[in-house]
């Protein structure tokens, strides 16, 4: 019996980025510009950014989750980010999907995040 993808032993639970893509840097530093209105973190280095995938096209697909499915900015976020993002120079479009599958934990923090937060 075949799995689907994302149940298969060792897939991983997050799609990669495309970091390769020349967009990719300056994409992370819109993220980096959008914070959690409750903790004085980026959403990028709190590990709330699982996938930056950039097409040929230079059409970003962003894969974000929050700290807990009840945020109380949950609907605003996405919007939050997508104004972020938009602006950077040669990016066409820009789509921000939500999800909570792996939920958001602690250790997707970067070590910025987690020494500003008094972890380290």
């Amino acid at each position: 019996m075949n799995q689907p993808l994302d149940q298969i032993e060792g897939a991983p639970l997050i799609r990669p980025s495309t970091t390769e893509h020349p967009l990719y840097e300056q994409v992370v530093e819109a993220c980096r510009t959008v914070y959690d209105p409750e903790i004085p973190v980026n959403i990028f280095d709190l590990g709330l950014v699982y996938t930056i995938d950039i097409s040929p096209e230079n059409s970003v697909e962003i894969l974000m989750t929050l700290t807990a499915p009840g945020c109380p900015v949950a609907g605003e976020m996405p919007g939050w980010v997508q104004d972020a993002v938009e602006p950077v120079a040669g990016v066409k479009e820009v789509k921000v999907g939500m999800t909570f599958d792996p939920p958001w934990g602690m250790e997707m923090m970067s070590d910025e995040a987690r020494l500003e937060l008094g972890f380290m």
